[in-house]
């Protein structure tokens, strides 16, 4: 689909523009957009934004500022290789060039690096409710129906195509028993009672079929 009439774009725009951007927020959307949807990526696509925004807006009550949260939302994976280890960190220096040249104040700008960041561990400390959104909003998927989350598995096995098959069983099991080893997959009563209870089964599922459990 063009950026230029992507159903996001419009969101963008009032997000930015609300946020107090001095500059025509539209190039930072479809530069956004145009990442979202590189060639490379299977699950980590145009689609994972929108729903990680859908879940944000779902959870927006617990945030102190649900605005810089949504922002966050747009830059977590905006720089995505499956091959690096970096992207969070690319991701966070990539918000804090685009929002400051757009003109939004500094202290917004720090604080939505500050949450693209997180993303790396998914651990917020207690009483960050920023953190605590934007991380259940991401790890919303983990409790999906088991169709969805077989398609999200099998998306994430996809951009891993260079990987092999032994290497990938191993690495992905790792990852599923750190998820598992959290003190609490999700931090929001809301996630909690939606997600957490078949996150657990998808995860143990998938680690079961992976020879990791």
């Amino acid at each position: 689909m063009p950026t230029e009439t992507h159903p996001l774009l419009k969101d963008w725009n009032a997000l930015l523009t609300r946020c107090g951007a001095t500059a025509d927020p539209a190039p930072y959307g479809r530069d956004l957009l145009e990442r979202w949807a590189e060639p490379q990526r299977r699950y980590h696509t145009t689609a994972h934004l929108a729903a990680v925004l859908g879940h944000v807006d779902g959870l927006a009550g617990h945030a102190e500022d649900p605005d810089a949260v949504r922002l966050a939302a747009w830059f977590h994976d905006a720089v995505y290789r499956s091959d690096r280890s970096e992207n969070e960190e690319r991701s966070a220096r990539l918000a804090l060039r685009a929002l400051r040249d757009a003109g939004l104040a500094e202290e917004l700008t720090a604080e939505v690096a500050r949450l693209v960041r997180l993303t790396v561990t998914h651990r917020p400390e207690p009483g960050d409710g920023n953190g605590e959104v934007l991380c259940d909003a991401d790890l919303a998927v983990l409790g999906g129906p088991p169709q969805a989350y077989a398609a999200y598995a099998a998306a994430v096995r996809e951009e891993y195509g260079f990987v092999s098959e032994d290497a990938f069983r191993a690495g992905r099991a790792a990852v599923l028993r750190q998820l598992l080893d959290l003190p609490a997959l999700y931090r929001t009563p809301e996630a909690r009672e939606r997600f957490d209870a078949q996150a657990r089964v998808n995860l143990a599922a998938e680690l079961d079929t992976l020879g990791g459990s």
